[in-house]
């Protein structure tokens, strides 16, 4: 069964640090396309960064709001995928979500393939 699980989200203060990981089961995530997407309380489902596949050259890309502070990278061994954020503001609250791509280079919100269920990012003091 193909799944994809986020971890890591958390109570954190602003300013503070997260560092979301999505791990794989059932098939390979080197060989996709990941986007990472949040969800703000009463807002649509946003992207905020994707990673595309090896085959494409593991490129990156950032929402403009997010540009700076958060890295996203891939770990081949471990099967997953990581959101460092750094310098967290309220703003970023809200429910992250990792998803794949099995046919583009892209993260577009409307055409992944397979979603986590998502984590949970609140940044209050």
């Amino acid at each position: 069964q193909l799944q994809l699980v986020e971890s890591g989200g958390g109570l954190v203060q602003p300013g503070g640090s997260l560092r979301l990981s999505c791990t794989a089961s059932g098939f390979t995530l080197n060989y996709y396309t990941i986007g990472w997407f949040r969800q703000a309380p009463g807002k649509e489902r946003e992207g905020i960064s994707c990673i595309s596949g090896a085959g494409s050259g593991s490129r990156t890309n950032y929402a403009a709001s997010v540009k700076g502070r958060f890295t996203i990278s891939r770990d081949n061994a471990e099967n997953t995928v990581y959101l460092q954020m750094n310098s967290l503001q309220p703003e970023d609250t809200g429910v992250y979500y990792c998803a794949a791509n099995g046919f583009g280079s892209y993260c577009p919100r409307d055409g992944m393939d397979y979603w986590g269920k998502g984590t949970l990012v609140t940044v209050s003091s």
